[in-house]
């Protein structure tokens, strides 16, 4: 979560306002209905995820065992064989 001073993007009057309610300490402004984003979308990591998750597979029906597979990649067998049978 990054921090904004509110004196570079308000108005005087919106600060003003806001100082009737809080002084000096942080305000979460939530987000619009409708606007979330879902995990992973800001940070590139849930693309990333999946580009590995997809590299996996690949390599599994090219005959990489699930045990090679997961030295490979630094998950347990247990994992490797989620990603391989996700529906």
């Amino acid at each position: 979560m990054n921090y904004i001073n509110a004196t570079k993007i308000l108005p005087d009057y919106l600060i003003k306002e806001l100082q009737e309610y809080v002084q000096g300490d942080y305000l979460y402004i939530p987000v619009k209905e409708g606007k979330h984003k879902e995990w992973g979308e800001l940070s590139g990591c849930k693309t990333a995820l999946l580009t590995r998750n997809k590299e996996i597979i690949m390599e599994y029906q090219n005959g990489i065992t699930v045990d090679e597979l997961s030295e490979r990649y630094f998950l347990s067998t247990h994992a490797i064989r989620k990603i391989l049978y996700q529906k």
